[in-house]
């Protein structure tokens, strides 16, 4: 390559290509050196702050050891004049920043080697003798190893001495017994294999020693790499040894001899023995977070040292063999449960933690780890029996497919169904419960399940789940057989017995203390109520939504009280109802104390139950503290809304059935929604010993009224007929019913009628599409109902949403519209213009929203109630202030709790399938209270599945009315005759 040539630069400045490139000039090819030098630091004056100054150490100084020796170190240069190497100008800064006149790489080396000398020292500056003795960093041996190869000799700095660098220093310590019987530890140094005496050697830093020997009146120095622990700095320091007093010999070989020794080899001498050093133990650290999180860190202990880092390290207190030997029997046992390569920390989630937990751990013990827990640790533990599955279904003489049982037990435990469809869905493996158990999904017996559950796809709010059967029974229908002689049957019937001489209920006179007028109907059921009390036997309360059954009951309240009963009543009501009960006690029994529980914070129970009549709370709340609960000897226990209860597998119910009162009452006007079964339930309760048995009453009543199911020698309907007359007989006593039909009077006006309405061209096309697919895909699946009666239903729910507007089920079908909404639309305008409000019901939240959106566009206020409304009672307060026109209510969230007598039409956006839910829905608005006729529409879409929805309703009502309505009998007077039907056989 040619170099350009610059005119401007002078021919004769040879030097300037060397200065370009680097190259050191022609007359400095041994200019430098690193001159070491012993120094001497005069001893400590008066003050001990001031600063002491330092000279060149002399063979004198050495022998009688005066003052500090050290070591210091500073570049040298070689004498033109003697070529003896002197300080000359070569300073530490003269010499880094000039490597043109020192060479590049040399001047680099030095300023190497004071970078690495002040990464510890303080203090020095350029041209200073920087003390080795100091340096800390290990990087000095290799940088002073390299200075040969850059052309820099180590020197010493004064006449007479000698320096040398050695290739390796071991470093040992022995043990001998002293003179007064304890213990003598001094240091062994061999530098090349040569020995040292321990009094010339003096330590740099912790990665070093340098050794200092005097031949007269000259000096030798060693320099030598070692790593030094604290325990063998502190060694060296005392060169003429440490001495350990016999009383102290015992602790010495305790704590002090393993630290020692795991670092440098320790040989006894004469009559010492050492113990055996302790192995390491591999101590697994295990954190319990929340979220089932467990996070873990591997470590060593070393038995007087402490922990140090589980992966291989270079400390010299370790002992690599044994670390190495434990460390492959964990990574051996990590694999086989893991299959994957060992980590020293981590974390597991879920199911993870929990085998982890219950299965790597365990298998760790066993092979020495120490197991150290931080956090509250969780007992988790496996299920590993074969999962037993029942899928029950509803039996009705009706085709009623809408009630999906699925029961799963694994060892015994009972699994709840809503975690496990989850599970499923989102195609997990295992499955992890909040009480610590987990089992593998992994199974033949929930693959058929999981297949259902894929079927099904995206549910979205098809509401579609299955639902745990109702006929479950608890712990008691183990022994359904027995259950005749079981406690609560014997004690109940026990009780009943003092009904035997009962003709009829008498006449109770009105309490006192009630500031309300009964109505006649009402008077009956104070009567009724109080001739149950004073048997001390419960019942079932069972009148229409709206006819007063809070002020019935708050008038027995008041009649116990005045009687002279001073224990509390407790009622148990949803939350939604609380202000409810506790205003209108306010109301109409002023003088009973009454104490509401929102929650468990506040003031005890017990403290409530002193100063209080009356408890209210909430189902939530009384099943969270069952325990406080049923440790009160409660007078009575109300339970309102008792729909709540009708599932006697829930832990609500159970947590009801163990609260000791004298009496139980259901308030509910809707005590048997779609089987019998729950009518059982609420009758398990408040007459525990009128049908003992769950499965006798199955066998007796619901499978022939029900399901028509009759022995061989039976006629079918007179069979039946005979049963349901029975049955009848023996609860009539206990339950009482008015429909608003037998109290017209009092009621205004109700009007309902069948708004049908007929869909769009385009409408029309896309459902009738659609159901011809549905229908094949369902035909196909019928014969095996039980297996699939998930799916079924998800087809049911799909048209049901397509019957009302297909954007609900496909975003893309958005543009068809719905006529539903065209034709609400059209009737809230008209009303809002004649000066009336009106209630919007719909079982799908979505289809509501769709409502909202037409109700925006069109300027018609409006309030809206769903179950994820936050602020329930502000939404109420602001419809019945006369803020708006138009209540859009979800049937879940409005079917109870409120009083909305200030609407007087009531609009049913879709059929659902329990005509008791509808009802309860229109009971919002026609109630006592009520001074308007009210209107009610159901809005349906003819040639639909809504109208096969509609018959179904009407099927249902008829097994409602043929038990509990039939010729108004629970709304009559009781006779003799009717109380001796509670002793039938």
């Amino acid at each position: 390559m040619a170099l350009s040539h610059d005119p401007s630069r002078s021919e004769g400045s040879s030097s300037d290509w060397r200065a370009i490139l680097g190259a050191p000039p022609v007359d400095v090819e041994a200019r430098l050196a690193l001159g070491i030098e012993l120094r001497v630091r005069d001893g400590r004056g008066a003050n001990p702050w001031a600063s002491r100054p330092q000279r060149t150490a002399t063979a004198r100084d050495v022998a009688k050891g005066t003052g500090d020796i050290l070591l210091g170190i500073r570049p040298l240069e070689r004498s033109t004049a003697t070529g003896a190497w002197v300080q000359g100008t070569a300073t530490w800064d003269a010499v880094r920043r000039s490597p043109t006149q020192y060479g590049r790489e040399r001047s680099r080396w030095f300023a190497d080697l004071l970078s690495i000398a002040r990464d510890t020292l303080l203090s020095g500056t350029a041209g200073d003798w920087l003390i080795v003795d100091l340096i800390e960093s290990g990087l000095l041996w290799g940088h002073l190893r390299a200075a040969e190869g850059a052309g820099i000799p180590l020197v010493a700095a004064q006449k007479s001495t000698t320096v040398l660098l050695a290739e390796r220093a071991e470093i040992g310590a022995a043990i001998r017994r002293g003179d007064d019987g304890g213990l003598v530890l001094r240091p062994e140094i061999t530098l090349d294999g040569r020995v040292a005496d321990p009094a010339d050697v003096r330590v740099i830093g912790h990665s070093g020693v340098y050794e200092v020997v005097q031949h007269g009146s000259r000096l030798e120095v060693t320099l030598a790499e070692a790593a030094i622990s604290e325990p063998v700095h502190a060694l060296l320091g005392a060169r003429s040894g440490l001495e350990v007093p016999a009383h102290e010999e015992a602790a010495f070989l305790r704590d002090a001899y393993p630290l020692l020794a795991r670092r440098v080899a320790v040989r006894a001498v004469g009559r010492v023995e050492l113990p055996t050093l302790p192995a390491p133990r591999a101590v697994l650290a295990l954190s319990f977070l929340r979220g089932d999180t467990v996070r873990y860190a591997f470590e060593w202990d070393y038995p007087g040292f402490g922990r140090v880092p589980f992966p291989a390290g270079g400390e010299a207190v370790r002992d690599t063999a044994a670390e190495d030997l434990l460390r492959g029997r964990i990574r051996a046992v990590w694999t086989e449960r893991h299959g994957e390569e060992l980590a020293a920390t981590g974390a597991f989630h879920d199911v993870a933690a929990a085998e982890f937990v219950t299965r790597t751990v365990p298998a760790l013990e066993t092979e020495g780890v120490t197991v150290a827990v931080s956090g509250r640790r969780k007992d988790y533990h496996e299920l590993t029996g074969v999962p037993e599955i029942t899928v029950s279904t509803v039996e009705s003489s009706d085709p009623d497919w809408f009630d999906l049982g699925v029961l799963v037990k694994i060892d015994g435990r009972t699994i709840p169904f809503e975690p496990l469809f989850t599970a499923l869905s989102k195609g997990r493996r295992k499955l992890l419960l909040v009480d610590g158990s987990y089992f593998s999904l992994n199974h033949r017996a929930l693959d058929r399940l999981r297949e259902l559950i894929e079927e099904c796809g995206e549910l979205d709010e098809w509401e579609t789940g299955p639902r745990i059967s109702r006929y479950q029974t608890d712990l008691w229908e183990e022994f359904e057989d027995l259950a005749d002689e079981a406690l609560p049957a014997v004690t109940w019937r026990a009780t009943a017995e003092g009904l035997r001489q009962a003709e009829s209920v008498p006449a109770v006179p009105v309490p006192s203390g009630l500031r309300a007028e009964l109505r006649p109907y009402q008077k009956d059921g104070l009567d009724w109520l109080a001739f149950l009390w004073s048997h001390r036997l419960g019942g079932i309360l069972a009148d229409d939504m709206g006819l007063g059954k809070t002020l019935q009951l708050l008038a027995l309240l008041m009649h116990a009280r005045e009687e002279g009963e001073r224990r509390p009543f407790l009622v148990v009501a949803p939350t939604s109802v609380l202000s409810t009960w506790r205003n209108e006690a306010a109301r109409f029994v002023p003088s009973l104390r009454v104490h509401v529980r929102h929650s468990t914070q506040g003031p005890s129970l017990a403290e409530a139950v002193a100063d209080a009549d009356v408890v209210i709370t909430s189902y939530a709340i009384a099943r969270i503290d069952e325990a406080e609960y049923a440790r009160v000897d409660w007078a009575g226990l109300i339970l309102d809304e008792a729909q709540f209860v009708k599932n006697p597998a829930t832990k609500l119910h159970r947590a009801v059935a163990s609260f000791r009162a004298d009496v139980t009452f259901a308030v509910t006007g809707t005590p048997m929604e779609n089987s019998l079964s729950e009518l059982w339930a609420l009758l398990k309760l408040t007459a525990p010993g009128l049908f003992a048995s769950a499965r006798k009453f199955r066998e007796q009543y619901i499978q022939p009224i029900e399901q028509g199911k009759v022995p061989e020698n039976e006629e079918g309907g007179a069979y039946r007929q005979r049963r349901l007359e029975q049955l009848r007989r023996r609860i009539r006593p206990l339950l009482l019913r008015r429909t608003k039909e037998i109290v017209a009077p009092d009621l205004p006006a109700k009007q309902e009628q069948i708004l049908e309405v007929e869909l769009s061209s385009a409408h029309r096309a896309l459902y009738d599409t659609v159901l011809q697919r549905e229908r094949q895909k369902v035909l196909g699946l019928l014969e095996d109902l039980d297996r699939n009666r998930f799916i079924v239903f998800r087809s049911l729910t799909l048209m049901r949403m397509l019957s009302l507007a297909p954007g609900l089920v496909d975003p893309a079908d958005a543009g068809i519209g719905s006529r539903k909404l065209d034709v609400l639309l059209e009737r809230v305008v008209e009303l809002q213009a004649e000066g009336h409000r009106a209630l919007v019901f719909s079982q799908f939240t979505s289809f509501l929203d769709l409502a909202a959106e037409r109700l925006d566009t069109a300027r018609i206020p409006y309030a809206h109630l769903d179950g994820s409304t936050r602020h329930r009672q502000k939404v109420v307060d602001g419809f019945t202030a006369g803020e708006q026109p138009v209540f859009l209510i979800s049937l879940k969230a409005g079917g109870f709790g409120l009083t909305l007598t200030e609407a007087d039409y009531v609009f049913l956006l879709d059929p659902w399938w329990n005509p008791a839910a509808e009802a309860q829905a229109v009971d919002r608005t026609h109630r006592i209270g009520q001074e308007s006729q009210v209107f009610v529409y159901r809005m349906i879409a003819t040639g639909t599945i809504e109208e096969k929805v509609l018959d179904l309703q009407r099927r249902k009502a008829r097994l409602f009315t043929a038990v509990l309505d039939d010729e108004a009998l629970f709304a009559q007077s009781l006779s003799a005759e009717d109380i001796r039907g509670l002793f039938e056989g």
